[in-house]
């Protein structure tokens, strides 16, 4: 496998977590076309809304709460339901996941560049 294409299969892999109040949501990195998508969702000021586009975004990487699926919001009212129904205990756990990720992918992309020695840690 190629390094390229590993960090895309990291980048697109759903992962699993748990928020504060004990509920399993599952969470997968956005795309260039999801941003894009929510972008238009969000309407030309919103999307200069740095605050509120980083909680939007956080809220549409979430593709499951509880086994249930969840839509990709496609409206502004479907965003803001999302991150109603999440709360700061949903948020927060995601804000966490995906920093996590972009470390980890950070690490793996430098050592595949060659500019790192070892294993990540």
């Amino acid at each position: 496998m190629t390094p390229s294409k590993a960090i895309l299969e990291t980048a697109q892999e759903d992962r699993s977590i748990v928020d504060a109040l004990g509920r399993h949501i599952i969470v997968r990195n956005l795309t260039a076309l999801d941003k894009l998508r929510l972008l238009k969702t969000a309407g030309p000021e919103l999307a200069l809304n740095q605050p509120w586009l980083s909680i939007a975004i956080l809220a549409a990487s979430v593709t499951a709460i509880d086994d249930l699926p969840i839509p990709r919001p496609t409206t502004e009212g479907q965003i803001e339901a999302l991150v109603g129904r999440l709360g700061d205990a949903g948020i927060d756990a995601i804000a966490e996941a995906v920093s996590v990720t972009v470390q980890g992918n950070d690490v793996a992309q430098a050592m595949n560049a060659g500019n790192l020695c070892g294993t990540p840690s």
